[in-house]
């Protein structure tokens, strides 16, 4: 009984430590990443090359991020009767060197479904590194006939997160404490067409192993 009646408070009690929070937030700093996001995406994925995708104008505007990197991969060289072509795979880096309310990171739990993709599940998962495990999102997406692994997570400040709530609380806390709310989405997107969902997740898992230690250095310190 006591347990609920803690539950029952706990959103409330996050919000009056939220305010009280904000109110000693002060001009927050920009702090400019180390090295340019491009650097942070590999060359290669499954032996295929990448290719830079500009993101339009209007979409950066909406994004509202101040530096970005998008790369794909797809291997068009495969036959059409390949038995097991090379599967295309996205990867997006999108920073933010300062969030406030109404300009902050777009999560791709919101951003996917309005694109036209259908959420099939959805799950953290766990992935072990050389120096240690990260978590991440790990959803199955499918828009009509097509179908997507999709791999995210929100790295910055020391911290690699995935859980939305988890997120915006350490926002607060910084933007506070610490006068810093810069932050990093990473996302990597496979295709299913041709794989199934292990062999995506294998291969997001790789590409992710890349990416990680990588836009570490590219993030401010």
């Amino acid at each position: 009984m006591r347990g609920g009646h803690l539950g029952r408070w706990a959103p409330v009690s996050v919000l009056v430590i939220g305010v009280f929070l904000l109110s000693f937030v002060r001009a927050q700093l920009t702090p400019e990443l180390r090295l340019p996001l491009v650097s942070a995406l590999p060359d290669r994925v499954a032996g295929v090359s990448g290719e830079d995708v500009a993101i339009s104008d209007a979409e950066a505007s909406v994004a509202g991020f101040t530096d970005y990197a998008l790369r794909l991969y797809e291997d068009s060289s495969s036959a059409v009767g390949d038995e097991s072509p090379t599967p295309w795979v996205s990867v997006y880096l999108g920073y933010y060197d300062q969030q406030s309310r109404g300009h902050t990171i777009h999560s791709p739990k919101n951003c996917l479904p309005g694109s036209g993709w259908e959420a099939l599940s959805s799950e953290p998962a766990t992935i072990e590194a050389g120096d240690g495990s990260f978590t991440v999102n790990q959803y199955v997406l499918q828009n009509g006939d097509q179908r997507a692994l999709v791999l995210y997570w929100y790295q910055g400040r020391g911290r690699v997160a995935h859980n939305e709530y988890l997120v915006k609380w350490d926002l607060l806390r910084d933007a506070a404490l610490r006068r810093r709310t810069d932050e990093a989405l990473a996302r990597i997107v496979v295709s299913l067409d041709s794989r199934d969902e292990d062999e995506a997740f294998a291969l997001a898992k790789r590409v992710a192993l890349d990416v990680k230690p990588v836009l570490d250095r590219a993030l401010p310190p």
